[in-house]
């Protein structure tokens, strides 16, 4: 079992405007999926990208838009979101205050390419 505080994972900036953090992981013993906290700044998106697995979002804060082959969709706190494989996609920050959210993929060892 792990507990731990997420601010205890350090942040990785890969793009301008968004923190990433894999606050569960391979490391932490858990064979199959991968547990990420997302903080991006207002008028910061994600890249657009797909990838060959599906994973699930939950909006923890903030308000944006998921954009998608379904065009912008309005996401805000408590906005659950399913992306299947190959799915283009990305997330935009369009409130006032960090969208944050929890993202789960599979880990590293169950799919050929991480997102």
């Amino acid at each position: 079992m792990k507990i731990s505080n997420y601010h205890d994972t350090e942040p990785i900036r890969d793009v301008e405007g968004v923190l990433k953090r894999d606050i569960i992981g391979t490391d932490d013993g858990a064979p199959n999926f991968t547990m990420r906290f997302f903080e991006v700044d207002t008028g910061s998106s994600t890249p657009s990208h797909s990838h060959p697995f599906e994973h699930e979002i939950f909006i923890l804060n903030g308000k944006g838009v998921v954009v998608g082959a379904q065009g912008s969709i309005p996401i805000g706190k408590g906005s659950v979101i399913f992306i299947a494989p190959d799915e283009p996609h990305c997330i935009v920050n369009t409130g006032n205050e960090h969208l944050e959210f929890i993202c789960v993929i599979p880990s590293p060892n169950e799919c050929s390419t991480e997102q």
